[in-house]
Formats: structure tokens, sequence, C-alpha cells
């Protein structure tokens, strides 16, 4: 798992220069589904599943999310729209700073398999099942 080279930016900017990171008021973030890695150059919409009716999942960040030294993990059942007509097979997920559109990409990576749904699935994700380990 990586952080985005935006995130990157942010982040140094904030240590080192005292310049909030963008997302800092933000009291949700955003799991979002990529049918390819995003990449360290990618933003929130960068291969970003299209399925019917598919939506960012809000998470907490006071309660949704765990810290463990270099590792962030999901601390609840994440549960994405049910598809409609139009399917996707997504291979990766991230977390971003918007609902929708263009937010910023902060970390991303490799789900354990890929996924494909198809009408009538709702992809949904154990607490525990995303892990990003940023060392």
């Amino acid at each position: 798992m990586s952080f985005s080279n935006t995130a990157e930016t942010a982040i140094n900017t904030y240590i080192f220069i005292g310049t909030d990171v963008s997302w800092n008021a933000n009291t949700d973030l955003y799991f979002a589904l990529y049918t390819s890695d995003p990449g360290e150059a990618g933003s929130a919409v960068t291969n970003e599943a299209t399925y019917t009716n598919y939506a960012r999942v809000a998470v907490a960040r006071a309660t949704d999310l765990t810290v463990s030294g270099a590792t962030v993990e999901n601390a609840v059942l994440v549960q994405f729209p049910i598809c409609g007509v139009t399917s996707n097979t997504v291979t990766h997920v991230g977390i971003v700073t918007s609902s929708s559109g263009a937010g910023t990409l902060i970390v991303s990576g490799a789900l354990a398999s890929s996924q494909t749904i198809q009408n009538g699935n709702q992809p949904q994700f154990n607490a525990g099942d995303f892990v990003f380990t940023i060392d």
C-alpha cells in the first residue's frame, strides 16, 4: 500500500512547513473501489469503479478506522451500494477525501482478490479487510 504523490506532498508540507493538509477538517473519509491500480500519481477518480449505483462509502475518522503503528485498517463493515445493470471487476481500494468527484486519493492498495460485481451484488468488506501498511 502506498500514499499517493499528492498525499505525500501534503504530509511533507504539513510536517516541515506547518501547512494543514486540505482534508484536516473532514470528519469523514471515503472508501473507493478501483478497476485497476490508481497508482501513486492517480487521483480519486483514476480507474474508479463505474458499476450502476456505485458510490463511495463514508467512514468516520474518529471511530471507523484504527491505527496501530504504520498500519491503518477499517474497524467496521464497509458496504457499497448494490450493483444495477452495468458490472465491474474491482481490484483495488483507496481512501479518498471526498464523497464523489475529484478529491485527493490518500492511500490505495490491491484487494486480497479481485471481485466481479454484477447486477444484484452488494460489495461488502468485513472489519479488518482493508489493511494499509505505510512504511
